[in-house]
């Protein structure tokens, strides 16, 4: 029955991921420590600390915590600003970009053609028209420290392509989720 258990959870997973196809996600962490003594944990200001009011990934800084601190929780993680054993800082980017495109060209030609060769000619009519479309690429990292060491525990991404219509507060919630499923703690209580 166990097998069988494990091998549900691995579909429900996949299948998650699957459906956030346009969310990349990412992480890396010190195998040499165990992150399951990490229990307690607290947040530090990224170097970044100036409210730009141009930049619309800084807006959400505090929406990014409360998501994040929903997660850690769900790990049985406990927020604690006095003595935590594990620090998290996140940093994050919106990037504009230009994707290029152009349109198909129709071609108008004559032809002859016969055993085994063809002769002919095409000239291009219409089309082939360049495009181009702006959008932004959205970053998140959450990086997770050893609050006594300073050493880098474990870091996650997410990394998506953003459109002006896309309502932010939703793709965060999804990044962030799908960040912290890479985080490998699971605290019994």
């Amino acid at each position: 029955m166990k097998p069988f258990s494990i091998l549900t959870a691995v579909c429900i997973a996949t299948l998650l991921l699957s459906c956030a196809e346009s969310v990349q996600t990412y992480s890396d962490r010190d195998d040499k420590v165990d992150l399951q003594q990490y229990k307690t944990y607290a947040w530090i200001a990224p170097g970044d600390t100036v409210l730009n009011p141009e930049r619309k990934d800084k807006l959400y800084g505090g929406y990014i915590v409360h998501v994040s601190n929903e997660e850690l929780q769900k790990k049985g993680m406990t927020l604690d600003t006095e003595a935590p054993d594990a620090v998290f800082m996140f940093e994050s980017h919106i990037e504009e970009k230009v994707k290029y495109s152009q349109s198909p060209s129709f071609n108008v030609g004559v032809g002859y053609g016969g055993p085994g060769y063809y002769v002919g000619g095409s000239v291009p009519v219409a089309g082939g028209e360049l495009r181009a479309t702006s959008y932004g690429e959205g970053l998140l990292v959450i990086n997770m420290y050893d609050r006594r060491t300073g050493k880098l525990l474990w870091m996650g991404g997410a990394k998506k392509s953003i459109s002006d219509s896309e309502d932010l507060e939703k793709v965060i919630k999804t990044a962030v989720t799908y960040i912290f499923f890479r985080l490998p703690i699971k605290i019994k209580t």
